[in-house]
């Protein structure tokens, strides 16, 4: 393709412009020119470049991977603290509860005798004429203070969550109930507690000590009988009924 006389004069313009130049220059040029890399070169600059760039990937990927591991190692550490401190945290509120509920049948055991005491108080009758009506006065005044100190009693259980178990009249829980005698009532059905050795009770609705009770039998039995009608006199069986008064 012929070039118009534009073009020829451009390229003939800049070559008598280089030719101007002084021979430094030239010198300097050619010398760039020899020092420029060439293609060869070039490409394995590049991919000895790509293989450094490679390897430092595979080492920031195995940094990465480590600190993952490092990181679920804490995970797993800090999960395992947290469970020891739970576990500890309920062995610890078992502790307590334990403690508790030992204490709170420490005061029922107490409060039996309290019973007992008042009852024995309060049905004292002396025999002899001497001395009558000052044993009275005194069997009575301590009947009252016993039952003074059998209502606060009562009323620092309630508070506690405690309360009375009812069982005169229900039919046998062998759950919550021991069935400490066998009797015969043929106007009761079988199975009903006619009576009551030591009243049960219970903490927040679950059993604290179990009651134990005298349960109706299918058939008389004459010792059954004949204890229970003993036990019957018992004050703490009579009066067992005392804890809703004192505690209301």
């Amino acid at each position: 393709m012929d070039m118009d006389s534009t073009t020829k004069d451009a390229l003939a313009e800049r070559f008598r412009l280089y030719l101007d130049q002084p021979p430094e220059a030239l010198v300097a040029a050619e010398q760039a020119l020899a020092d420029a890399p060439d293609l060869l070169s070039l490409l394995a600059e590049l991919t000895a470049l790509k293989n450094e760039v490679k390897v430092e990937s595979r080492q920031v990927k195995t940094a990465l991977d480590e600190f993952r591991g490092l990181f679920e190692t804490l995970q797993s550490a800090q999960s395992s603290l947290e469970q020891e401190q739970q576990r500890r945290r309920e062995q610890e509120r078992s502790a307590r509860a334990r403690q508790h509920k030992e204490l709170l049948l420490d005061l029922l055991e107490l409060r039996d005798r309290l019973q007992a005491g008042h009852g024995s108080a309060a049905g004292y009758r002396p025999k002899g004429l001497f001395g009558r009506r000052q044993a009275r006065r005194f069997a009575a005044a301590m009947a009252e203070g016993l039952a003074m100190n059998l209502r606060r009693l009562d009323e620092t259980l309630a508070r506690r969550g405690v309360r009375l178990l009812p069982a005169l009249g229900e039919p046998f829980d062998p759950h919550r109930m021991h069935a400490a005698e066998l009797a015969f009532d043929p106007e009761l059905p079988v199975g009903q507690v006619i009576a009551e050795r030591r009243p049960g009770f219970l903490l927040d609705d679950e059993l604290l000590r179990a009651a134990e009770v005298v349960v109706n039998r299918s058939e008389p039995a004459k010792a059954s009988m004949t204890a229970m009608a003993a036990k019957t006199a018992d004050p703490v069986i009579q009066t067992s009924t005392d804890f809703y008064e004192h505690s209301s």
